[in-house]
């Protein structure tokens, strides 16, 4: 388990140092997690000792909210006063998003291999 908590954790320093040194506008933890699946797909799957640990980490994940709760509450004067540019963009981009994966299905949906039958079997 330490040995699978450690490379965890060295996948997310990976990724925040290589965030930080190029200047990335993306969270490191993101490059790290992506560093990790491309480890995994070179691999060719998940090992069973990081299955074990991943599992037992997402089992307590709720314990993961509470200093983000606790920010939340730091910050409560300053939420407040910015309430309406959140909503918008909470609102904004939930729409937009929405909107994207639906025309993403629709053109996938399209150009699949069952697109020529219509009925979302395999032809025999």
């Amino acid at each position: 388990m330490l040995g699978t908590l450690t490379l965890l954790l060295s996948c997310q320093l990976a990724g925040e140092l290589t965030a930080r040194l190029l200047h990335l506008p993306v969270p490191g933890p993101v490059l790290g997690m992506v560093l990790l699946f491309a480890g995994l797909l070179v691999r060719g799957g998940v090992p069973e000792p990081l299955q074990e640990t991943a599992g037992g980490i997402l089992r307590h994940l709720s314990l993961l909210f509470v200093p983000a709760g606790v920010g939340v509450m730091a910050h409560l004067n300053r939420l407040e006063a910015e309430a309406l540019p959140i909503a918008a963009a909470l609102l904004g981009s939930t729409l937009i998003g929405v909107a994207l994966t639906a025309w993403v299905m629709s053109v996938l949906s399209r150009r699949g291999p069952d697109a020529e039958t219509g009925n979302g079997e395999d032809a025999p």
